[in-house]
């Protein structure tokens, strides 16, 4: 993760690709975590965010030298980042506990949605047809994997309003961590806005008087794994994609997420996984390669191809 210049140490999209992957692997499990936790979302989230703190910003401080000097446009982009971040944890781990885990789901996964208006407006990346396309296909993939639940009971509770919520604040956010990540590298991206999001619900926190302490030794280890895996690898890999990938290509494939969660949950939360949810992550899947073909023109893929060929 340390790429010291965004601008002059540019890495493939093909290492960039993987970087992504590996941050939706990373992800994947937050909702099984604060599950296990048995905390508030809002306390769940602020222990993300906190516990991930005390590793990025020692790492960060570790390894500051030869750092580019941070431009105040980038710093701003990043604290921005931080309080949209910790605003979509709080909504979305709120959601996860006040309505069901397939609305929640569905409802979540509308922020590439907002993330391909939003790049639109501030970057000119115009949504292609393809785009579209293979965003309607990853989203039925959703509402198969989800089930039935959004269909017999698709009024909007607190709970759904809040999912909704934490969708419009994640697309916002990974917008803005592609314009922090124009001048500023992964790491010292990832310390800045982890740090900003964890104090501004650690505010949130005390505001609404949640409690911080005295829970079970399950309760923390979830919450120290939820840190660990979803924020300093998952969310790290994520920022690192965002500096050289198109933010609605990205958008799209975090949707590959739900898929991986519902594996995860079916050893782990007793949850099987059914015929309807099989085939909507291969649908989730098909809507993912669509939008990535999208960014490859065929001159582009034949050279691509000719390139693999001779070096076979």
């Amino acid at each position: 993760m340390a790429d010291r210049s965004p601008a002059a140490h540019a890495p493939s999209r093909g290492k960039a690709a993987v970087s992504l992957a590996i941050g939706v692997i990373g992800i994947a499990g937050a909702a099984v975590f604060v599950r296990w936790s048995g905390v508030s979302g809002i306390v769940s989230a602020f222990y993300r965010l906190a516990l991930a703190s005390l590793v990025l910003v020692p790492w960060r401080l570790l390894s500051s030298r030869g750092t580019p000097a941070i431009t105040p446009e980038a710093r701003r982009s990043a604290i921005v980042a931080g309080v949209l971040f910790g605003a979509d944890l709080a909504f979305f781990n709120s959601a996860i506990m006040a309505t069901s885990a397939a609305n929640a789901v569905l409802l979540g996964g509308n922020a590439p949605i907002f993330v391909a208006l939003g790049a639109w407006l501030m970057y000119g990346e115009r949504p292609t047809q393809r785009f579209w396309i293979g965003f309607l296909v990853a989203l039925a993939g959703i509402i198969a994997i989800v089930g039935a639940d959004v269909v017999l009971h698709p009024s909007l509770g607190v709970g759904d309003a809040l999912a909704t919520a934490g969708a419009v604040c994640y697309g916002a956010y990974i917008l803005w961590v592609r314009r922090s990540r124009l001048a500023m590298d992964t790491l010292t991206f990832s310390a800045w806005s982890t740090a900003v999001g964890a104090a501004c619900l650690f505010v949130l926190c005390v505001i609404s008087k949640q409690p911080l302490r005295g829970f079970s030794a399950r309760s923390w280890a979830a919450l120290i794994a939820l840190a660990l895996t979803s924020q300093v690898v998952g969310q790290l890999f994520i920022a690192h994609a965002l500096g050289r990938l198109p933010a609605t290509l990205t958008s799209i494939v975090l949707l590959g997420q739900a898929p991986l969660t519902a594996l995860i949950a079916w050893p782990l939360l007793g949850e099987r996984i059914r015929p309807g949810q099989l085939a909507g992550g291969l649908l989730v899947l098909v809507g993912i390669a669509i939008v990535s073909l999208s960014h490859v023109t065929p001159k582009i893929a034949f050279q691509r191809l000719r390139q693999g060929r001779s070096t076979s």
